[in-house]
Protein backbone atom coordinates (compact mmCIF):
# COMPACT_ATOMS: atom_id res chain seq x y z
CA UNK A 1 0.00 0.00 0.00
CA UNK A 2 1.41 4.01 -1.10
CA UNK A 3 2.70 5.29 1.91
CA UNK A 4 0.69 8.59 1.72
CA UNK A 5 -2.67 6.00 1.21
CA UNK A 6 -1.83 4.55 4.47
CA UNK A 7 -1.04 8.25 6.02
CA UNK A 8 -4.58 8.84 5.12
CA UNK A 9 -6.24 5.58 6.03
CA UNK A 10 -4.90 5.94 9.69
CA UNK A 11 -5.42 9.67 9.80
CA UNK A 12 -9.17 8.87 9.15
CA UNK A 13 -9.01 6.37 11.50
CA UNK A 14 -7.69 8.85 14.51
CA UNK A 15 -10.35 11.66 12.82
CA UNK A 16 -13.05 8.49 13.90
CA UNK A 17 -11.65 8.29 17.47
CA UNK A 18 -11.54 12.25 18.25
CA UNK A 19 -15.02 12.34 16.32
CA UNK A 20 -16.78 9.69 19.07
CA UNK A 21 -14.71 10.84 22.00
CA UNK A 22 -16.74 14.35 21.26
CA UNK A 23 -19.87 12.31 20.99
CA UNK A 24 -18.90 10.35 24.00
CA UNK A 25 -18.03 13.93 25.84
CA UNK A 26 -21.09 15.89 24.74
CA UNK A 27 -23.87 13.43 25.89
CA UNK A 28 -22.33 12.85 29.00
CA UNK A 29 -23.67 16.09 29.58
CA UNK A 30 -27.20 14.86 29.54
CA UNK A 31 -25.88 11.57 31.85
CA UNK A 32 -24.54 14.24 34.42
CA UNK A 33 -27.85 16.35 35.00
CA UNK A 34 -29.33 12.46 35.40
CA UNK A 35 -26.84 11.99 38.01
CA UNK A 36 -27.68 14.89 40.67
CA UNK A 37 -31.40 13.49 40.57
CA UNK A 38 -30.37 10.83 43.53
CA UNK A 39 -27.37 12.29 45.04
CA UNK A 40 -25.19 15.40 45.31
CA UNK A 41 -22.65 16.72 42.80
CA UNK A 42 -20.11 16.41 44.99
CA UNK A 43 -20.87 12.58 45.92
CA UNK A 44 -21.84 12.54 42.26
CA UNK A 45 -18.42 13.34 40.86
CA UNK A 46 -16.46 11.67 43.93
CA UNK A 47 -17.88 7.74 42.78
CA UNK A 48 -17.26 8.80 39.26
CA UNK A 49 -13.68 9.68 39.34
CA UNK A 50 -13.07 6.44 41.27
CA UNK A 51 -15.33 4.90 38.34
CA UNK A 52 -12.93 6.19 36.01
CA UNK A 53 -9.18 6.01 38.11
CA UNK A 54 -10.11 2.64 37.67
CA UNK A 55 -11.24 2.04 34.57
CA UNK A 56 -7.69 3.22 33.23
CA UNK A 57 -5.45 0.96 35.54
CA UNK A 58 -6.01 -1.95 32.69
CA UNK A 59 -5.05 0.87 29.86
CA UNK A 60 -2.26 2.04 31.97
CA UNK A 61 -0.87 -1.74 32.08
CA UNK A 62 -1.51 -1.86 28.42
CA UNK A 63 0.58 1.21 26.98
CA UNK A 64 2.44 2.01 30.24
CA UNK A 65 4.26 -0.77 30.72
CA UNK A 66 7.52 -0.94 33.42
CA UNK A 67 8.25 0.58 36.67
CA UNK A 68 8.69 4.06 37.66
CA UNK A 69 11.65 5.02 39.32
CA UNK A 70 11.51 7.02 42.59
CA UNK A 71 11.96 10.46 40.74
CA UNK A 72 8.98 9.82 38.33
CA UNK A 73 6.94 8.62 41.14
CA UNK A 74 7.39 11.66 43.27
CA UNK A 75 6.45 13.60 40.28
CA UNK A 76 3.44 11.91 39.45
CA UNK A 77 2.29 12.68 43.17
CA UNK A 78 3.04 16.29 42.81
CA UNK A 79 1.61 16.43 39.35
CA UNK A 80 -1.69 14.71 40.82
CA UNK A 81 -1.88 16.84 43.52
CA UNK A 82 -2.05 20.01 41.88
CA UNK A 83 -3.79 19.01 38.24
CA UNK A 84 -6.43 17.09 40.51
CA UNK A 85 -7.30 20.06 42.52
CA UNK A 86 -7.97 21.96 39.76
CA UNK A 87 -9.78 19.26 38.60
CA UNK A 88 -12.00 19.00 41.47
CA UNK A 89 -12.69 23.03 40.87
CA UNK A 90 -13.28 22.52 37.35
CA UNK A 91 -15.41 19.61 37.51
CA UNK A 92 -17.43 20.21 40.84
CA UNK A 93 -17.83 23.61 39.56
CA UNK A 94 -19.35 22.34 35.90
CA UNK A 95 -21.67 19.82 38.03
CA UNK A 96 -23.61 22.19 40.27
CA UNK A 97 -23.95 24.29 36.62
CA UNK A 98 -25.82 21.89 34.68
CA UNK A 99 -27.81 21.12 37.98
CA UNK A 100 -28.88 24.36 38.72
CA UNK A 101 -29.10 25.41 35.07
CA UNK A 102 -30.56 21.79 34.20
CA UNK A 103 -29.79 22.28 30.66
CA UNK A 104 -27.50 19.86 29.00
CA UNK A 105 -27.12 22.56 25.92
CA UNK A 106 -26.09 25.47 27.65
CA UNK A 107 -23.94 24.13 29.95
CA UNK A 108 -22.06 22.29 26.91
CA UNK A 109 -21.66 25.35 25.11
CA UNK A 110 -20.89 27.28 28.28
CA UNK A 111 -18.41 25.08 29.25
CA UNK A 112 -16.79 25.06 25.41
CA UNK A 113 -15.05 28.31 26.28
CA UNK A 114 -12.38 26.60 28.02
CA UNK A 115 -10.55 26.61 24.44
CA UNK A 116 -10.86 30.46 24.21
CA UNK A 117 -9.94 30.89 28.04
CA UNK A 118 -6.80 28.79 27.11
CA UNK A 119 -5.18 30.95 24.53
CA UNK A 120 -6.55 34.12 26.42
CA UNK A 121 -4.40 33.26 29.26
CA UNK A 122 -1.55 32.34 27.31
CA UNK A 123 -0.99 36.49 27.26
CA UNK A 124 0.10 36.18 31.02
CA UNK A 125 2.46 33.53 30.65
CA UNK A 126 3.86 35.73 27.65
CA UNK A 127 2.81 33.18 24.75
CA UNK A 128 1.89 34.59 21.28
CA UNK A 129 -2.25 35.61 21.06
CA UNK A 130 -3.64 36.05 17.54
CA UNK A 131 -5.82 38.55 16.36
CA UNK A 132 -8.76 35.64 15.87
CA UNK A 133 -8.45 34.76 19.03
CA UNK A 134 -9.23 38.19 20.25
CA UNK A 135 -12.58 38.03 17.63
CA UNK A 136 -13.65 34.75 18.86
CA UNK A 137 -13.72 35.68 22.83
CA UNK A 138 -16.16 38.56 21.39
CA UNK A 139 -17.88 35.94 19.55
CA UNK A 140 -18.65 33.86 21.91
CA UNK A 141 -19.29 36.91 24.80
CA UNK A 142 -22.07 37.84 22.39
CA UNK A 143 -23.30 34.38 22.20
CA UNK A 144 -23.05 33.86 25.80
CA UNK A 145 -24.98 37.13 26.16
CA UNK A 146 -27.85 35.83 23.67
CA UNK A 147 -28.49 32.24 25.80
CA UNK A 148 -28.43 34.27 29.26
CA UNK A 149 -31.37 36.49 28.17
CA UNK A 150 -32.92 33.57 26.06
CA UNK A 151 -35.68 31.47 27.58
CA UNK A 152 -36.12 27.66 27.70
CA UNK A 153 -34.20 24.72 27.94
CA UNK A 154 -33.58 25.05 31.59
CA UNK A 155 -34.22 26.75 34.82
CA UNK A 156 -35.39 29.63 33.88
CA UNK A 157 -38.21 29.87 36.61
CA UNK A 158 -36.21 27.65 39.18
CA UNK A 159 -34.87 29.23 42.51
CA UNK A 160 -31.69 28.08 44.40
CA UNK A 161 -31.38 28.28 48.10
CA UNK A 162 -27.85 29.56 48.98
CA UNK A 163 -27.71 30.35 53.11
CA UNK A 164 -30.80 32.17 53.26
CA UNK A 165 -30.70 33.95 49.43
CA UNK A 166 -33.23 32.70 46.37
CA UNK A 167 -30.73 33.38 43.61
CA UNK A 168 -32.21 32.18 39.77
CA UNK A 169 -31.56 29.10 38.62
CA UNK A 170 -30.42 30.09 35.76
CA UNK A 171 -28.15 32.62 36.73
CA UNK A 172 -26.18 31.46 39.52
CA UNK A 173 -25.90 27.80 37.41
CA UNK A 174 -24.34 30.18 34.19
CA UNK A 175 -21.73 31.56 36.65
CA UNK A 176 -20.96 28.33 38.22
CA UNK A 177 -20.03 27.23 34.38
CA UNK A 178 -18.25 30.38 33.46
CA UNK A 179 -15.83 30.04 36.45
CA UNK A 180 -15.84 26.06 35.90
CA UNK A 181 -14.56 26.95 32.14
CA UNK A 182 -11.56 29.36 33.82
CA UNK A 183 -10.86 26.41 35.86
CA UNK A 184 -10.70 23.79 33.02
CA UNK A 185 -8.17 26.20 30.94
CA UNK A 186 -5.97 26.17 34.49
CA UNK A 187 -6.17 22.74 34.25
CA UNK A 188 -4.98 22.54 30.80
CA UNK A 189 -1.74 25.11 31.77
CA UNK A 190 -1.14 22.74 34.78
CA UNK A 191 -1.29 19.16 32.76
CA UNK A 192 0.70 21.35 29.74
CA UNK A 193 3.77 21.64 32.64
CA UNK A 194 3.54 18.57 33.87
CA UNK A 195 2.85 15.91 31.31
CA UNK A 196 6.08 16.18 29.57
CA UNK A 197 8.12 14.81 32.38
CA UNK A 198 5.91 11.68 33.34
CA UNK A 199 3.37 9.07 31.78
CA UNK A 200 0.14 11.05 31.00
CA UNK A 201 -1.88 7.29 31.77
CA UNK A 202 -0.63 7.21 35.30
CA UNK A 203 -0.82 11.12 35.45
CA UNK A 204 -4.29 11.13 34.55
CA UNK A 205 -5.23 8.02 37.41
CA UNK A 206 -3.26 10.24 40.28
CA UNK A 207 -5.26 13.45 39.10
CA UNK A 208 -8.86 11.28 39.11
CA UNK A 209 -7.86 10.18 42.62
CA UNK A 210 -7.35 13.33 44.09
CA UNK A 211 -10.58 14.84 42.28
CA UNK A 212 -12.49 11.90 43.93
CA UNK A 213 -11.26 12.21 47.10
CA UNK A 214 -11.48 15.84 47.33
CA UNK A 215 -15.24 15.47 46.01
CA UNK A 216 -15.91 12.92 48.62
CA UNK A 217 -14.77 14.76 51.21
CA UNK A 218 -16.49 17.55 50.68
CA UNK A 219 -19.71 15.94 50.05
CA UNK A 220 -19.22 14.53 53.19
CA UNK A 221 -19.79 17.67 54.88
CA UNK A 222 -22.33 19.24 52.78
CA UNK A 223 -24.54 16.58 51.36
CA UNK A 224 -26.06 13.04 52.53
CA UNK A 225 -24.51 10.61 51.10
CA UNK A 226 -26.55 7.12 51.03
CA UNK A 227 -25.98 3.93 49.18
CA UNK A 228 -29.44 3.99 47.62
CA UNK A 229 -28.84 7.26 46.49
CA UNK A 230 -25.56 6.37 44.56
CA UNK A 231 -27.23 3.15 43.50
CA UNK A 232 -30.04 5.30 41.93
CA UNK A 233 -27.19 6.94 39.59
CA UNK A 234 -25.63 3.82 38.46
CA UNK A 235 -26.48 4.50 34.63
CA UNK A 236 -24.75 8.08 34.43
CA UNK A 237 -21.96 7.23 37.22
CA UNK A 238 -20.84 3.89 34.49
CA UNK A 239 -21.62 6.16 31.40
CA UNK A 240 -19.48 9.40 33.09
CA UNK A 241 -16.97 6.99 34.56
CA UNK A 242 -16.17 3.86 31.93
CA UNK A 243 -17.23 6.02 28.79
CA UNK A 244 -16.24 9.34 29.30
CA UNK A 245 -13.00 8.31 30.93
CA UNK A 246 -12.00 4.90 30.24
CA UNK A 247 -12.81 4.67 26.53
CA UNK A 248 -13.41 8.36 25.65
CA UNK A 249 -9.65 8.72 27.19
CA UNK A 250 -8.17 5.61 25.42
CA UNK A 251 -10.31 7.43 22.23
CA UNK A 252 -8.79 10.66 22.69
CA UNK A 253 -5.14 8.95 23.06
CA UNK A 254 -5.14 7.01 19.72
CA UNK A 255 -7.15 9.70 17.79
CA UNK A 256 -4.51 12.47 19.06
CA UNK A 257 -1.38 10.44 17.28
CA UNK A 258 -2.47 10.60 14.28
CA UNK A 259 -4.33 14.22 14.13
CA UNK A 260 -2.45 17.33 14.11
CA UNK A 261 -3.39 19.51 17.23
CA UNK A 262 -5.09 22.04 15.33
CA UNK A 263 -7.80 19.62 13.70
CA UNK A 264 -8.73 17.97 16.84
CA UNK A 265 -9.48 21.14 18.60
CA UNK A 266 -12.16 21.67 16.01
CA UNK A 267 -13.22 18.32 16.37
CA UNK A 268 -13.12 18.67 19.89
CA UNK A 269 -15.49 21.27 19.23
CA UNK A 270 -18.18 19.54 18.38
CA UNK A 271 -18.31 18.17 21.58
CA UNK A 272 -20.91 21.61 22.29
CA UNK A 273 -23.10 20.57 19.26
CA UNK A 274 -23.39 16.71 21.25
CA UNK A 275 -24.66 18.18 24.24
CA UNK A 276 -27.42 19.94 22.28
CA UNK A 277 -28.30 17.40 20.17
CA UNK A 278 -28.43 14.48 23.15
CA UNK A 279 -30.77 16.95 25.08
CA UNK A 280 -33.43 16.79 22.28
CA UNK A 281 -33.23 13.38 21.76
CA UNK A 282 -32.77 11.78 24.98
CA UNK A 283 -34.44 14.47 27.32
CA UNK A 284 -36.95 15.88 24.42
CA UNK A 285 -36.21 19.28 25.22
CA UNK A 286 -35.25 22.06 23.31
CA UNK A 287 -33.86 25.81 23.27
CA UNK A 288 -35.30 28.65 21.93
CA UNK A 289 -34.32 30.21 18.26
CA UNK A 290 -32.34 32.70 20.80
CA UNK A 291 -30.63 29.96 22.61
CA UNK A 292 -29.64 27.88 19.51
CA UNK A 293 -28.35 31.34 18.11
CA UNK A 294 -26.12 32.37 21.32
CA UNK A 295 -25.00 28.29 20.83
CA UNK A 296 -23.85 29.16 17.53
CA UNK A 297 -22.34 32.44 18.06
CA UNK A 298 -20.31 30.87 21.04
CA UNK A 299 -19.49 27.30 19.04
CA UNK A 300 -18.37 30.51 16.37
CA UNK A 301 -16.12 32.07 18.79
CA UNK A 302 -14.68 28.75 19.70
CA UNK A 303 -13.65 27.83 16.21
CA UNK A 304 -12.51 31.43 15.92
CA UNK A 305 -9.80 31.25 18.39
CA UNK A 306 -8.92 27.93 17.08
CA UNK A 307 -7.25 29.82 13.95
CA UNK A 308 -3.43 29.74 13.63
CA UNK A 309 -1.73 31.39 10.97
CA UNK A 310 -0.63 28.96 8.05
CA UNK A 311 2.90 30.21 8.53
CA UNK A 312 4.58 27.74 10.98
CA UNK A 313 1.70 25.56 11.03
CA UNK A 314 3.59 22.32 9.66
CA UNK A 315 6.35 23.06 11.95
CA UNK A 316 4.45 22.84 15.05
CA UNK A 317 2.44 19.84 13.86
CA UNK A 318 5.93 18.42 13.32
CA UNK A 319 7.42 18.80 16.74
CA UNK A 320 4.04 18.22 18.47
CA UNK A 321 4.11 14.23 16.65
CA UNK A 322 8.11 14.29 17.34
CA UNK A 323 7.37 14.92 21.24
CA UNK A 324 6.40 12.52 24.01
CA UNK A 325 3.76 10.66 24.08
CA UNK A 326 2.64 12.60 27.47
CA UNK A 327 1.83 15.57 25.37
CA UNK A 328 -1.21 14.29 23.81
CA UNK A 329 -2.99 14.36 26.70
CA UNK A 330 -3.56 18.37 27.04
CA UNK A 331 -7.02 18.24 26.56
CA UNK A 332 -8.84 18.11 30.06
CA UNK A 333 -12.46 17.39 28.73
CA UNK A 334 -11.32 13.76 28.89
CA UNK A 335 -12.84 11.80 31.89
CA UNK A 336 -15.23 15.02 32.77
Amino acid sequence: MPETQKQRRTQLAGTACLFLTALIWGFAFVAQRAGTSTMGAFTFNGVRFVVGAIALMPVALLFEKGKSGKAERRRTITAGLIAGTVLCFAANLQQLGIDWTQSAARSGFITGLYMIFVPLAGIFLKRKTTKFTWVGALFALGGLYVLSVSKGGGADSNEIIIGKMAINGMLIGSIALIIGAVFWAAHILVVDTFAPRIRPLRFSMAQFWVCAAESLIIAAFTEKITPSGILGGTMPILYTGLLSVGIAYTLQIVGQRHVEPSRASVIFSMESLFSALGEAIILREFLTPMGYLGCGLILAGILLAQIRPKSGVKKAARRVKMSQSAKISKNPRSGT
